[in-house]
């Protein structure tokens, strides 16, 4: 049974999907904390399940270095097999990188290499793209820059606004944010391919 922590930012779609999957006894893996870089809405769902949760406030740290060896602490604290960025909003130092990688991944709503940063699903509107897409990658210390272990496109309609389109976006990432988790805990995914 894979061990999760979950870091979220905003309201963990992402991380629902996961708390839903692991509900059910036969998925074998189950979140065992979530965390978050302030007081993150997606904390409702950890309430929802009875999952632990802890804050790293940014703010509360004078460097980004000494914020990440904060965050670092409290995720070794529960010792996981797995830590997911689901729409964390912080770029972890690279000692945290270093100290979790490569079981540290993290969902994106592009198709990277297509459109990495903060901003891809407007990037790609802004583009005049006919597709865009959501991945699940390693983490590693550049900017949505990491292998890629699933992906999956998605196209762009002709009316879809940045709203509608990320909402589409994300049905995928949470489906192959689930099955990434699974293929993981069956060995069809070997991470240590990837350090």
């Amino acid at each position: 049974m894979l061990s999760l922590v979950v870091l979220i930012s905003g309201g963990g779609s992402n991380l629902r999907s996961l708390l839903d999957a692991s509900d059910d006894a036969e998925f074998p893996a189950r979140v065992v904390a979530i965390g978050a870089d302030r007081d993150a809405d997606g904390f409702a769902h950890a309430e929802a399940f009875g999952i632990p949760t802890f804050s790293v406030a940014w703010s509360s740290y004078p460097d980004r270095d000494s914020w990440g060896d904060a965050l670092l602490e409290q995720i070794e604290e529960w010792q996981p097999d797995l830590v997911i960025l689901s729409g964390f909003m912080r770029l972890l130092p690279e000692r945290v990188v270093s100290a979790l990688s490569p079981r540290l991944l993290n969902t994106h709503p592009a198709y990277l290499p297509e459109f990495p940063g903060a901003h891809a699903v407007r990037d790609a509107l802004a583009a005049g793209a006919g597709e865009t897409g959501a991945s699940i990658i390693v983490v590693d210390n550049g900017v949505d820059s990491g292998p890629v272990i699933a992906q999956e496109r998605v196209a762009i309609l002709p009316h879809d606004t940045e709203d509608t389109l990320h909402d589409r976006i994300k049905i995928v990432e949470r489906r192959l944010l689930v099955q990434a988790v699974l293929d993981i805990a069956n060995g069809d995914i070997d991470l240590e391919e990837f350090a």
